[in-house]
């Protein structure tokens, strides 16, 4: 082990510094210069980028995993090796430069969130810069709201028309009896800002349709469907795919449910038309008529919810042409391929687009 001081001296001369706490840990607080390779990336077997022929200098919080990291790393085979005695907490007291996260406190909040790799500081400082608009602030829509906003997602635009009802409140754990008689997105709004006090909330008390449905997505980096209408499925469906907007959809009933994600922005990205073509069908019966059990769309809502997230962070493979089915009852789940109709308007829509974006002299 060395001092803080002569690590510091070294590390001016040239010496590699690396903190092996985790990304939340190294994002509130660390020593000026250090590189962040955290000690559960060395458990996982994953090799960071150090040459094996320079002065490695080793911190953590106040030495232990450090000296772990020091091992594993030996084992691969580095040589020059020095534990910086008591850590960061050492670091710090000795008076050397530290870089200091401006918002500790948003840090901490997000902790277990940032330590994932596909999201870190960077990934959680996108999510406050995301705009999401979401359509029902129900049995979808309550789940999704509360994910988001707890996420660290930094706007949501929420629409909807109703009023809280008794009958609401088995599975709409936005709202509580405290709320009974209160406008929907008020009520969410009392809610989501007690949750999250920097979330900036747009309350939109009104039915989505052909009047406002371009103002309400404008601005708005994806699109989530909780409504419970047919009419209102496609008005979005074709309204995102004209802006270029991503839209996830979902729908339940009883103990099943399905979702799926339209994103125009894919050449290959089906919408609503896509599934179903035919916008004459009879509209399905409401919750009243064929019920539902209460935590169904509590499940469908946290999957939009984990789908609008991947695809605000670009993390994972979301279920853009593919429509994941579920029988909570059974249960049993499958993902079926979903394609895009070559005859569907969306596809011309999307010509419409790629055609409005080219050179004025390749429109020519």
């Amino acid at each position: 082990m060395i001092a803080p001081q002569e690590a510091s001296s070294l590390h001016a001369k040239g010496a590699r510094l690396i903190d092996v706490r985790e990304r939340h840990e190294y994002g509130q607080a660390h020593a000026a210069g250090a590189e962040c390779v955290p000690l559960s990336d060395l458990a996982r077997g994953l090799k960071p980028c150090l040459p094996m022929d320079e002065p490695i200098l080793i911190l953590c919080a106040t030495g232990p995993r450090a000296c772990r990291a020091a091992e594993w790393l030996a084992a691969r085979g580095h040589r020059e090796l020095y534990v910086v005695a008591g850590g960061t907490a050492a670091w710090v007291a000795a008076g050397l430069p530290v870089v200091q996260e401006p918002d500790q406190g948003a840090s901490a909040r997000y902790a277990r969130q940032i330590v994932l790799p596909e999201v870190g500081i960077e990934g959680q400082q996108r999510l406050q810069r995301a705009r999401v608009g979401l359509v029902g602030a129900g049995g979808l829509g309550s789940p999704v709201a509360l994910y988001l906003a707890a996420a660290g997602v930094g706007m949501i635009r929420l629409a909807d028309p109703d009023r809280v009802e008794l009958s609401n409140l088995h599975r709409q754990i936005l709202h509580g009896e405290d709320a009974l008689g209160l406008a929907k997105t008020e009520s969410a709004a009392l809610r989501l800002q007690a949750l999250a006090p920097e979330l900036a909330l747009e309350t939109w008390p009104q039915v989505v349709d052909g009047r406002n449905v371009e103002a309400f997505i404008a601005g708005c980096d994806l699109v989530i469907d909780g409504s419970d209408r047919i009419a209102t499925r496609y008005l979005l469906s074709d309204a995102c795919f004209a802006a270029g907007v991503p839209l996830i959809h979902a729908a339940v009933e009883g103990f099943r449910g399905m979702i799926t994600v339209f994103d125009p922005r894919r050449a290959d990205s089906p919408c609503y038309r896509c599934l179903f073509p035919d916008e004459q069908a009879p509209e399905p019966r409401s919750c009243v008529e064929r019920g539902v059990l209460g935590p169904v769309p509590g499940v469908f809502g946290c999957l939009q919810a984990v789908e609008a997230l991947k695809l605000l962070l670009g993390a994972g493979e979301t279920l853009i042409g593919r429509l994941l089915i579920a029988d909570l009852l059974a249960p049993s789940f499958r993902i079926l391929s979903l394609p895009r109709d070559p005859v569907c308007s969306c596809a011309h829509a999307a010509g419409r687009r790629a055609d409005r974006s080219a050179p004025a002299e390749a429109r020519a």
